[in-house]
């Protein structure tokens, strides 16, 4: 039993390693090319960057890692924190409606594709990744509090761990502060936190935008739920 268990972790990492590598050599390869067809020091450092994601997933080996004498597994990364907070002109029950009706959030967040909801508290999310590829996870409601709250996180075996909550504050007025935090791990690691802003599918950046837009829409609108 201990033996079969040990063959599946095993591949389950095998898995994730190549699946970074992947996605590691796809950025190393296009960046190279951009940065070969521009001229002068920034498509010179465009393609030395280019270069050495492509070497790495090649080889499975990381030069500058080892050159300063530290390990080269790049799927050891700390997860990244993210939170942003903005204020909307509508009830806090009316904004966690919304919300709560989780098809709805490829409306409100650009890097999602879709959220199909299986059950109760379970849902599968689709989102988009760097060079046109995309990610998938199933995640899970943990914590529920109508008009205030709603935490989740994904559920083992995702492609990109993450956890995250909203929450919904009423203010004095009868509008809503929406304060949203996520805790993620790229799949390629931090080095793949830093290709994917270099595309611009970085969430520190997205959140910002994406809630703006939300405050935009929903002021604007009135949404039904």
């Amino acid at each position: 039993m201990s033996a079969n268990m040990d063959n599946t972790n095993s591949k389950e990492q095998a898995g994730g390693m190549d699946q970074g590598r992947l996605i590691g050599g796809a950025a190393g390869g296009a960046l190279l090319l951009m940065g070969l067809r521009k001229r002068g020091v920034l498509g010179l450092g465009m393609a030395a960057v280019g270069g050495y994601l492509a070497y790495r997933a090649a080889t499975g080996n990381d030069p500058v890692m080892a050159a300063a004498g530290l390990s080269g597994n790049t799927n050891a990364s700390k997860p990244i924190f993210v939170e942003h907070s903005v204020v909307i002109d509508r009830p806090a029950q009316q904004v966690y409606a919304y919300w709560r009706q989780l098809e709805n959030l490829p409306r409100i967040m650009s890097h999602l594709e879709s959220v199909t909801v299986l059950d109760e508290r379970r849902s599968r999310w689709v989102a988009k990744a760097p060079l046109g590829t995309h990610v998938e996870w199933e995640a899970e409601i943990v914590n529920d509090k109508p008009g205030e709250r709603i935490g989740w996180h994904s559920l083992p075996g995702a492609t990109v761990d993450n956890a995250g909550s909203v929450q919904f504050e009423s203010l004095p007025n009868g509008g809503t502060r929406i304060h949203v935090a996520l805790s993620y791990r790229p799949p390629a690691g931090a080095l793949g936190a830093a290709v994917a802003k270099l595309f611009g599918e970085e969430p520190s950046q997205q959140i910002a935008e994406d809630l703006q837009k939300f405050k935009a829409t929903f002021e604007g609108a009135n949404p039904q739920n």
